[in-house]
C-alpha cells in the first residue's frame, strides 16, 4: 500500500468511526448536562464536598468555583510530589527527587490539562504520584473543561436567566458519567493491544545484546494512557511517551489512541446543538471543525512525504525521529490530531520533522485549538469565533449581529476579542523574553530559525494547553519551568474565566426573534465564513514569528 493510499485509510476509518458515535455519545452527553436526577453515588460526592447541587451559580460564583477548585489541585499535586519518597511504590533512586521549580511545573501542567512534561516518568515519577496524582488529574482536568463548554452553551440556550449551572454537579457528572466508563471501556482494549498494567518498579532486569543489564520499568500504564487521550491530556507514562511500545505497541493500538482522543471533542457539538434546540447549528460548528482538521491533516501528511531537506531528500522520506511500527504517515496523523486538540500526546519526535511539517503542528495550536480542540475547551473556542464572525457579518450589511437568537453586543464583543487575544499575547511575550536572553537561548539544542522554532513551539503549547515538545530545548531550568508554567495558567484560566462572563452576559439577554436580516448560522455559507475568520486571525498574529522561525527554515532548506 503506498502512502497516499495509507494516509486516505487511516483517516477514513476514523471519520467513519468519529461519525458511528457522534449522535449515540453526544446524546449521552446532553442528557448527562440537562437531566435534574441525581444517582446515589453522585449524592454522597455531595454531601462530602458540602454541595447542594439543586442551587444554581451565577457566572462569578461558578467562576470561583473553577478557580478554587483548580489552586487546591495545584498545591496539593505540588505536595505529592516533594513527599512522594515517603509514600509506597516510589521510584527507590535519590537521584529522582523533583526541585520545587520542576514539581510546580509539572503540577500545574496537569491541572489546566497541558500535560507539559520536564522530566522521563519512568524515572522520576513514582506509580503512586502517577495513578493518584497524575491520571487524576487527567481526569478532572477534563471535566473541568467540558463544564465551562456547557455554562456557555446554557448562556446561548437561556433567557433572563441570572444562572449558568452549578459548577460541582457538572463537574462530578462530566467525571462519573462520561469519562470513568470511556476510559475503563478504552483502557481495557488498550490491555488487549498490548499496553502494559502493573505495579513493577526497575527490578525486572534485561540483559541486552551487548550484555548490558537493561532495567524494564512497568507500572498502571493501561488506565493512566486511556484518559491521557480521552481527555485530551497528552501527559505520558513513560518519557518517550505514545512512541514508547508499553504505552502504543503497535499500529493498531495507535488508531485506538486517536479515536480516543478525537471522540468526546467530535460529539460535544452534537450535545450544543441538542441543548440550542437546534441539531443542525451543532452540525454547522462539526463542519467547521472538520474543514480545518482534514485541511490541516492534509497538509502535514503532505509536507512529511515531501521530504524537504538534506538527509530527508537524500534517503526519500521524513523517517528521522519516527518510529518504524508507526512509518511516517501514521506518524504525521497522530501529531496533527494531538495537536489540533490539547492533547499533546506523541509517537514520534516533532523536532526531527521537516521545517513545515513542524510549523503545520505549530499552526494548529496557534489557531486555538478548536479542530476539534480539547475536551471542552474545543467548543466553547470555536462558539467565540462563531461570535466574531456573527460580528464581522453585522459590520458587512450595517445590523447589529445575532447567534442563536442572542445580539451580540458591545460587552460581548469585548469579551471575545479579549479571549482571543490572551492566548498570542502570552505566547509572543514568553518567546521573546526567552530568546533575548542569553541564559535562556543556551537551553536551545540548535541556533537560528529551528532554535527559534523549538521556543516558539514551547510557549505555543504551554499557552494553548497542548503539552506536546518540539524537541531539543532543554526546558527543565528554574526559568523555563516558571515562565512555561505562568503561560499555562495564564492561557489556561484567563480564557475560561472571559468565557463564563460571554455566558453570563448572554444567559441574561431575552431573545431575539428570527428575521430576513438575520445571518443563517446552519449554512455552508457560515460554515466557511467562521473558518475564514479562525485562519486570518493566525495569520495575522503568528505570520511574522513563523515567518522567522519554520517558514525561514525552509525556504533555506
Amino acid at each position: 500500500m503506498n502512502d497516499t493510499a495509507r494516509a486516505v485509510l487511516v483517516v477514513g476509518s476514523l471519520v467513519a468511526a468519529l461519525a458511528l458515535v457522534h449522535v449515540p455519545l453526544g446524546d449521552h452527553m446532553y442528557r448527562v448536562y440537562t437531566g435534574t436526577e441525581h444517582s446515589r453515588a453522585e449524592r454522597l460526592i455531595y454531601r462530602v464536598i458540602g454541595v447542594r447541587p439543586e442551587v444554581e451559580q451565577s457566572w462569578p460564583v461558578y467562576a470561583r468555583s473553577v478557580l478554587a477548585f483548580s489552586a487546591v489541585g495545584v498545591l496539593a499535586l505540588f505536595a505529592f510530589q516533594q513527599v512522594q519518597r515517603v509514600l509506597p511504590l516510589h521510584l527507590d533512586d535519590p537521584g529522582t527527587e523533583l526541585t520545587p521549580a520542576l514539581a510546580w511545573n509539572t503540577a500545574v501542567s496537569f491541572v489546566t490539562n497541558t500535560n507539559w512534561q520536564n522530566y522521563a516518568g519512568e524515572s522520576t515519577q513514582g506509580h503512586l504520584v502517577q495513578m493518584a496524582g497524575l491520571a487524576v488529574q487527567n481526569f478532572v482536568s477534563a471535566a473541568v473543561g467540558m463544564a465551562v463548554a456547557v455554562a456557555l452553551v446554557r448562556g446561548f440556550a437561556r433567557t433572563r436567566a441570572g444562572e449558568l449551572g452549578n459548577f460541582w454537579v457538572d463537574l462530578v457528572r462530566g467525571i462519573v458519567r462520561v469519562l470513568l466508563p470511556l476510559a475503563f471501556a478504552g483502557a481495557v482494549v488498550l490491555l488487549i493491544g498490548g499496553v502494559v498494567q502493573n505495579f513493577q518498579l526497575h527490578d525486572q532486569v534485561a540483559q541486552t545484546v551487548t550484555g548490558a543489564a537493561q532495567p524494564i520499568p512497568g507500572g498502571p500504564v493501561a488506565s493512566q494512557e486511556a484518559i491521557k487521550e480521552l481527555g485530551t491530556n497528552g501527559g505520558g507514562f513513560f518519557n518517550a511517551n505514545s512512541a514508547h511500545p508499553f504505552e502504543n505497541p503497535s499500529a493498531w493500538t495507535d488508531w485506538v489512541e486517536i479515536f480516543l482522543l478525537l471522540v468526546i471533542a467530535c460529539s460535544l457539538p452534537r450535545t450544543f446543538g441538542r441543548m440550542v434546540g437546534s441539531p443542525k447549528q451543532g452540525y454547522a460548528i462539526l463542519a467547521v471543525q472538520a474543514v480545518l482538521a482534514l485541511t490541516g491533516i492534509a497538509l502535514t501528511v503532505f509536507f512529511q512525504l515531501r521530504a524537504d531537506g538534506t538527509v530527508p531528500t537524500a534517503i526519500g522520506a521524513a523517517t528521522e525521529g519516527v518510529e518504524q511500527r508507526f512509518g511516517v504517515v501514521d506518524s504525521a496523523v497522530f501529531a496533527a490530531n494531538t495537536t489540533l486538540t490539547s492533547t499533546g500526546a506523541v509517537n514520534s519526535f516533532h523536532d526531527s520533522y521537516t521545517s513545515l511539517g513542524g510549523m503545520m503542528t505549530m499552526i494548529h495550536m496557534q489557531l486555538g485549538e478548536v479542530a476539534p480542540g480539547g475536551v471542552g475547551s474545543g467548543l466553547y473556542g470555536i462558539l467565540v469565533l462563531a461570535v466574531i464572525t456573527v460580528f464581522v457579518a453585522g459590520l458587512m450589511v450595517g445590523r447589529t449581529p445575532e447567534y442563536l437568537g442572542k445580539k451580540i453586543t458591545p460587552r460581548e464583543i469585548e469579551l471575545a476579542a479579549a479571549y482571543i487575544l490572551v492566548t498570542p499575547l502570552v505566547i509572543l511575550v514568553g518567546t521573546a523574553l526567552a530568546v533575548a536572553m542569553p541564559g535562556q537561548r543556551a537551553s536551545m539544542l540548535a541556533a537560528g530559525p529551528h532554535g527559534l522554532s523549538e521556543v516558539l513551539y514551547a510557549f505555543t503549547s504551554a499557552a494553548a494547553n497542548n503539552g506536546s515538545a518540539f524537541g531539543g530545548l532543554s526546558g527543565n531550568t528554574e526559568w523555563f519551568n516558571t515562565a512555561l508554567g505562568l503561560a499555562m495558567l495564564f492561557g489556561r484560566f484567563l480564557p475560561i474565566v472571559l468565557v463564563l462572563a460571554l455566558a453570563g452576559s448572554l444567559a441574561a439577554q431575552g431573545r431575539t426573534p428570527e428575521s430576513v436580516g438575520t445571518l443563517p448560522t446552519h449554512r455552508p455559507q457560515f460554515i466557511g465564513m467562521v473558518a475564514g475568520v479562525t485562519v486570518v486571525l493566525v495569520a495575522l498574529t503568528f505570520l511574522p514569528a513563523l515567518a522567522l522561525g519554520p517558514l525561514a527554515e525552509g525556504i533555506g532548506s
